[in-house]
């Protein structure tokens, strides 16, 4: 998590710029975030929670800010993910990345089984935003499968994040705090939902294939 002294330091130095900069720096730390791997120094979550903050404060247009986040995030990650399918091997020798290399070897044979499942959870935590992207590329996930999720994660993230920077204000850093979990809680219920849904199906195969179970 980043702390409250580097939140309150990252709020007045985007309260103090001009509308149409505050706008270019938000969609340049989404967009680098997978894309440059700016995630490693500064998560993009922190950065939507504060620009939401401003737009509260009527700085910028938070209809304009949610839009841009979306944007850049799903173009960011479409960049990330041509860096690891045309670059995959370079990109796992990262030192950053090595040291969780059993990590991303699962990851990477999970998404050969799951991906998109893989590619939208992602989205919610900050390491697997960062190279989740390049790990799909890594995989040979096909594209249009990845531009799917991926365009649903950051659509649901992009907007939630800045809206809940909008109306949290003054309360920033209890929300940065707390965010985490309750990306980590978001995550869970969607495996969950997801595990219960494929059991669902198996048993409703089964009962197809041998109707003396009905």
């Amino acid at each position: 998590m980043i702390s409250a002294s580097i939140i309150s330091f990252v709020l007045h130095e985007l309260h103090s710029l001009p509308g149409l900069l505050v706008y270019g720096l938000v969609v340049l730390l989404v967009f680098g975030e997978a894309a440059l791997f700016v995630g490693f120094v500064l998560p993009g979550e922190t950065t939507v929670l504060v620009a939401g903050v401003v737009a509260s404060q009527g700085n910028i247009n938070i209809g304009v800010l949610c839009i841009l986040v979306v944007l850049a995030a799903v173009v960011g990650d479409s960049v990330g993910y041509a860096v690891g399918h045309h670059y995959g091997d370079r990109l796992l020798s990262i030192r950053i990345l090595q040291r969780h290399r059993e990590e991303l070897d699962a990851a990477i044979a999970g998404m050969q089984k799951r991906g998109p499942v893989y590619v939208f959870l992602g989205r919610f935590t900050a390491f697997l935003r960062a190279v989740m992207p390049g790990l799909a590329g890594v995989s040979q996930m096909h594209y249009r499968r990845f531009l799917v999720a991926n365009a649903l994660g950051g659509l649901v993230w992009g907007i939630a994040f800045s809206l809940f920077g909008y109306f949290g204000g003054s309360q920033l850093p209890k929300i940065e705090k707390y965010s985490g979990w309750a990306s980590i809680a978001l995550v869970v219920a969607l495996v969950i939902s997801v595990v219960g849904v494929h059991y669902l199906r198996r048993v409703a195969r089964r009962r197809r294939q041998d109707p003396a179970k009905r």
